[in-house]
């Protein structure tokens, strides 16, 4: 708590204003590119806390938690308004929801208890070939025509819940290239991600809570890795800005905002994996 106690209110100012823009560029990519914004909060939310001087043993398990906590509204209401297009495949969820909490529960215990240079250096890593597979594949590539079925579904399943949770991301941006590499549609894909987000969000929010708790050089309001402050000002920008992203998507070309999307990604990601690693900017 000593961050706000000795920070005047330029800091403060400049933590709510990083806190805010990383609502509203996750709710447009969100809404742009069907994927959850996480993807763009956390790396975000990670410079601020870099900016301002917070702790840097927690400041990617906040950005991580609290990305988590903001996911859950978004993703109920994303979930409802895929499910009255029927673009929600129900069986597939009740197959893969029992192993996705199995690797939520996973993926939290692994998160709390590594440090946050590795947690960086985990989303970099996986974080930099989503956007090359944003950038130069498209949607229709697959490797099989369904998806595997039995332990290869419980694999899959576990998979996509425990490195969402471990990069405090909804499951989209893993799950959706996932599945349609195993032959599901893509409207079919990112209508059934949606739950993704909920199954993974709410565990996940509450394992940040349980490993986070005490945790020392924590910002004021935080329950664990969960920085109240951060919730309350990032859900409503990313909910309210999320409609205005997907009219965007409707008068632009997709392949082009896939590409800039992946430009965004490859810097914010890139920058944290100079980080992890030890570097310094010149």
């Amino acid at each position: 708590m000593e961050f706000f106690t000795a920070a005047g209110g330029g800091e403060i100012g400049t933590f709510a204003l990083g806190l805010v823009l990383a609502g509203i560029v996750g709710g447009l990519i969100a809404g742009m590119l069907g994927v959850g914004g996480g993807i763009v909060i956390v790396p975000v939310l990670y410079h601020v806390m870099d900016l301002i001087g917070i702790d840097p043993g927690v400041r990617m398990h906040i950005a991580v938690g609290t990305s988590l906590a903001t996911i859950i509204p978004t993703s109920i209401s994303s979930l409802r308004s895929h499910n009255k297009k029927g673009a929600v495949d129900w069986e597939m969820l009740r197959r893969w929801v029992v192993p996705m909490v199995i690797g939520v529960a996973a993926g939290s215990l692994i998160a709390g208890e590594v440090r946050g240079q590795a947690l960086a250096l985990f989303f970099a890593c996986v974080a930099l070939p989503v956007a090359a597979q944003m950038a130069f594949f498209g949607e229709d590539r697959r490797i099989a025509d369904s998806l595997p079925g039995g332990a290869g579904d419980w694999a899959l399943a576990g998979g996509i819940g425990g490195v969402s949770t471990m990069m405090g991301i909804g499951g989209g941006t893993i799950g959706v290239p996932a599945m349609t590499l195993f032959g599901v549609p893509i409207h079919r894909a990112v209508g059934t991600a949606s739950a993704f987000g909920a199954i993974i969000s709410i565990p996940g929010t509450i394992g940040a809570f349980v490993t986070g708790w005490g945790a020392a050089g924590l910002p004021p309001y935080s329950l664990g890795y969960v920085n109240l402050l951060g919730f309350v000002l990032i859900a409503p920008a990313s909910f309210v800005m999320a409609p205005f992203g997907a009219q965007i998507a409707h008068n632009m070309d997709r392949a082009r905002l896939r590409k800039m999307f992946a430009l965004f990604i490859a810097i914010t990601a890139g920058r944290m994996l100079y980080d992890a690693l030890g570097l310094r900017w010149i």
